[in-house]
């Protein structure tokens, strides 16, 4: 079983020894997502499965969604749903990927885990290590296989919502971490959200930051260290992660988990929901 990090070597091991897996494709981009979908039938991984960010791990369906802001979250029913008509079961191991250097795939990752899904990996590298490690692509239309049904079990990862954010706010009980770019978090520029800044007391930890030139993750070792610097003694135990929509921010909640700390928690509403929140303090600098 893999429940963080796979590459491309053992997925194909996996794959021709048989194995039941669901390898889904999250390729996104983020300005403009309508090229979604072109990503998925001009080039895949053979037998992925699309994941289409904005259609399938969001939703704008009044009623559905369980949190606020860009990217909410879709009840966990509905993402069981979802999977079981694309053919994914409980008894598959589940590997996730993307084309962005794991900027979204991690979202899927997540999401997975919140379902109680415990067997989901991320392809270290993405579609590109599986190319250079001369694994099968396809391209063209998809047909979904048969559906299926996907249980919902206890989650293994913790999400808070803005209420509890908000009520812990200056704890010691509390830290949360902004994964967005520098210039977001001090509030110098804002290019998706109505209100530039941070939450206070956020620490600033940038997403790619956890990453080498070629999108795989950097080694633990260097992790932990690192994050040993961004927490300055703060426990682990105490992170909530988030970021714009509560997507970029998985990648420094798997860091974390690589380096060692642990499960921490995700604030999938993030700065787009905060913001948007009448009466929410904000912060600049």
């Amino acid at each position: 079983m893999y429940t963080l990090l796979i590459n491309a070597p053992q997925l194909q091991t996996l794959l021709a020894q048989g194995t039941p897996c669901a390898v889904l494709d999250c390729s996104f981009d983020l300005m403009k997502p309508e090229l979604t979908d072109g990503f998925f039938t001009s080039e895949r991984i053979s037998a992925a499965l699309p994941a289409h960010m904005d259609k399938d791990l969001s939703t704008h369906q009044p009623g559905q969604a369980v949190n606020g802001g860009r990217h909410p979250l879709p009840q966990r029913e509905i993402v069981a749903q979802w999977l079981g008509s694309l053919g994914v079961h409980n008894g598959m191991q589940i590997v996730v990927y993307d084309r962005n250097k794991s900027q979204y795939c991690g979202r899927l990752w997540w999401m997975l885990k919140w379902l109680g899904h415990e067997a989901v990996a991320v392809l270290d590298g993405g579609l590109q290590a599986w190319k250079d490690a001369g694994g099968a692509t396809d391209s063209g239309p998809f047909t979904p296989p048969a559906p299926v049904a996907f249980e919902l079990k206890t989650p293994l990862r913790q999400l808070v919502l803005t209420d509890a954010i908000s009520a812990a706010l200056g704890q010691t009980t509390q830290t949360v971490v902004d994964a967005r770019a520098g210039a977001r978090y001090r509030g110098e520029v804002e290019p998706l959200d109505p209100v530039a800044g941070h939450i206070p007391g956020a620490l600033n930890r940038p997403f790619a930051e956890n990453f080498t030139e070629d999108g795989r993750f950097k080694s633990p070792e260097l992790l932990k260290a690192e994050w040993d610097r961004v927490l300055a003694g703060r426990p682990a135990s105490s992170v909530v992660h988030h970021c714009g929509s509560g997507v970029t921010a998985v990648p420094n909640l798997m860091a974390m988990e690589l380096a060692g700390f642990g499960p921490t928690a995700l604030y999938a509403g993030s700065w787009s929901e905060w913001c948007r929140t009448p009466g929410l303090p904000c912060a600049k600098g």
